[in-house]
């Protein structure tokens, strides 16, 4: 469904059967509604970023819910499309913290490179957010955190808000890094968002475990 490895490590989950009842409603909403990302999407996260290979978790709540915004990554945007208040703080932090000008909205690189960029609920209806809380999506994206925080090998996760940093008691293995600070969106981001320098502090800790860094 996902990935080799990632079927592999999530085998149990994806039998339960509020999985089962999750994709039932999934499929039901996209048939009679305008739902995001694309259905052919809503796993990219996973399948750009193999469980072996994550090195960062940036953990997002749900889906941006404009036309053609989301596409299976927390936090990124299609090409061409307007960028989000919340992204454009991000990428105002990552030129603060490490001096990169980044223009591209399309984070599919960072993906690529093990940065698995994840929402807790996975799709939204259009113009509706959170409107597909409380459906499943929740346990699931948990039981992931859950599997990464087990692993041995370090993983950095950066948990932006109050919604994201509740998921830190998931995350028990003791080689791993939490960033946290409040949200990037424009309502919060000068609480302690800016100045936080999540991009320098991560590769740091990659370096510090012989792991190559982020070409953020």
């Amino acid at each position: 469904m996902i990935n080799k490895n990632w079927d592999k490590v999530l085998e149990p989950e994806l039998k339960k059967e509020y999985f089962e009842n999750l994709g039932i409603f999934v499929k039901n909403e996209y048939k009679h509604k305008k739902i995001y990302p694309q259905y052919k999407d809503i796993f990219n996260a996973f399948r750009y970023t193999d469980y072996d290979e994550v090195k960062v978790v940036i953990l997002g709540q749900d889906p941006y819910h404009g036309d053609k915004e989301a596409h299976g990554l927390s936090f990124s945007v299609q090409e061409g499309v307007p960028m989000p208040p919340s992204l454009r703080n991000i990428f105002q932090e990552l030129y603060n913290d490490i001096g990169v000008k980044r223009t591209t909205t399309d984070l599919t690189d960072w993906a690529k490179q093990g940065v698995l960029l994840l929402n807790s609920i996975m799709t939204v209806v259009k113009d509706h957010p959170l409107s597909h809380k409380g459906k499943g999506w929740e346990i699931f994206t948990d039981c992931v955190i859950q599997k990464l925080g087990e692993r041995e090998k370090p993983i950095v996760f950066i948990l932006w808000g109050s919604y994201a940093r509740s998921k830190k008691e998931l995350i028990t293995g003791k080689n791993h890094k939490i960033i946290e600070s409040v949200h990037p969106s424009p309502l919060s981001a000068n609480r302690g968002f800016f100045g936080s320098k999540p991009f320098s502090k991560t590769n740091q800790f990659l370096e510090n475990f012989n792991i190559t860094p982020i070409h953020w």
